[in-house]
């Protein structure tokens, strides 16, 4: 009784688990492939002899191997296969050859399901934006259980099958986190200014009425200041000024804010903040400093621009390009999140990127540069302020060797332009070491989806990015 109590006011304690799902060694890979001949060969006939294929051999194939821990020997009772399907891998990803012991299917399916959820994040840590695969007609119930959706039908070896998808909503997600709830928090703010230049709502910048000047604003995230404070400083300058390059706006100036716990810590943002300053050649005019405060860091860019290059100048037509630096790396501590390519680049090459859309300004119809949202996330919020939808194609978007798809497309990089031309008149932008191609376009609709090699499309965001309008 007293247990029972304790158990009653404290919890149980832990069981035993039964199950583990991991990446299979060697001896892992052999057990799955003995226990798919038990099943595929042996025990449904669909194969004679074996059912080794191409992606057995693929050094990119991950097996995934299910094991029972009540058991001292811990044997495979169930494994999965994934693999990227195409070379080189562009995000596009399938599993296959789903197998679970006889002895394991007892019980609900629990081996089977949490393989292939398993899968399922095992593809998009990958990368992949597109998982799908070809089941028997027999399983589809219990894949749409799991929330994959139904293609269409198929027959492989004289069985029915089905062809599912998994829906990838990474990118959704990161709108959602980022984007989405800008129209409530400042739709207030929104009002009428006497003279303020039409056309720029959801804008990288603002055009000052009555003048030529163009105003940025970026704050930094609070927990990059905190780890590493001279990267904030640089990074602070980098996105004002890539927010007026895509404005068309060679930058005059900024003012900062910066909040520190001590003299020494407001002295590392400043130095990254400083450095920065000189590699673009934009002086700082002023700011405002406070200590004994947590971390925090804001600056404001100013600019000039004759013809500011609006978001939200395209139309359902328009080729969309993208201007990217490749060069670079992952940011340490940051991998799959910050791509840097600045801090490699020499002072010349920094500024030439950041007039490269200013020199071709007023020709262009719209630009935005990627940040917070992604790239993906940044197309939908140009093609909002245009009142279209957009489509990428994923074999055409400039990408580093080192980055995958997922990340890619999510992750905030040094320097890429977004910019939006009339059909048959995009030019490259003139951005010293950036992969400049023409890889999507404006249509009518709403929401950004993806087009593959094989003509198909997978929708990563479903509407609106910031539900700001049509700018």
């Amino acid at each position: 009784m007293s247990v029972e109590v304790c158990e009653l006011l404290i919890g149980a304690p832990p069981r035993a688990q039964r199950l583990i799902v991991e990446r299979a060694d060697a001896a892992g890979v052999a057990a799955y492939r003995a226990l798919r001949r038990d099943v595929f060969v042996a025990e449904q006939g669909l194969f004679a002899g074996h059912d080794l294929d191409d992606l057995d051999d693929d050094p990119r194939t991950i097996v995934l191997v299910a094991r029972d821990t009540r058991d001292a020997a811990c044997p495979v009772v169930g494994g999965v296969r994934l693999a990227p399907m195409t070379e080189p891998d562009i995000g596009w990803w399938a599993g296959s050859r789903l197998a679970v012991h006889a002895c394991a299917r007892r019980g609900g399916g629990n081996v089977g399901a949490a393989l292939v959820r398993a899968a399922c994040s095992t593809a998009e840590v990958a990368g992949a934006l597109r998982f799908e695969a070809e089941v028997q007609a027999g399983n589809e119930t219990f894949f749409q259980r799991l929330g994959w959706r139904r293609l269409g039908s198929s027959v492989l070896r004289g069985v029915p099958h089905v062809r599912m998808r998994w829906p990838v909503g990474r990118v959704e997600a990161l709108v959602a986190a980022t984007k989405a709830p800008l129209r409530e928090l400042v739709c207030d703010l929104l009002t009428a200014v006497p003279g303020a230049a039409r056309g720029f709502v959801g804008d990288d910048g603002a055009p000052v009425p009555g003048s030529d000047l163009v105003a940025v604003c970026d704050a930094i995230v609070p927990a990059m200041v905190e780890r590493d404070p001279e990267w904030a400083g640089w990074c602070s300058v980098l996105v004002n000024v890539n927010d007026l390059a895509a404005m068309g706006a060679l930058p005059v100036g900024l003012l900062d804010a910066v909040g520190a716990r001590d003299a020494s810590f407001a002295g590392r943002v400043l130095a990254g903040l400083r450095a920065a300053s000189q590699a673009w050649g934009v002086p700082v005019l002023g700011g405002h400093t406070q200590l004994g405060v947590p971390g925090a860091l804001s600056v404001t860019g100013l600019g000039r621009a004759r013809c500011p290059v609006p978001a939200g100048g395209g139309r359902a037509g328009d080729e969309l390009r993208v201007t990217a630096d490749l060069g670079g790396n992952w940011r340490p501590g940051y991998t799959g999140r910050q791509w840097d390519s600045t801090s490699y680049r020499r002072a010349d090459e920094l500024r030439a990127q950041q007039r490269a859309v200013a020199d071709r300004a007023p020709a262009l119809a719209a630009a935005k540069d990627v940040s917070m949202a992604g790239l993906a996330g940044t197309v939908g919020m140009l093609a909002e302020a245009s009142g279209c939808g957009a489509e990428l194609d994923v074999a055409e978007v400039p990408r580093p060797p080192g980055a995958s798809l997922g990340d890619w497309l999510t992750c905030f990089p040094g320097f890429a332009m977004i910019t939006a031309d009339r059909a048959g008149q995009s030019v490259p932008l003139d951005a010293s070491g950036c992969e400049s191609r023409v890889c999507g376009r404006l249509r009518t609709g709403a929401g950004v989806r993806l087009r593959w090699p094989d003509g198909a499309y997978t929708e990563v965001v479903a509407g609106a990015v910031t539900g700001m309008g049509v700018a």
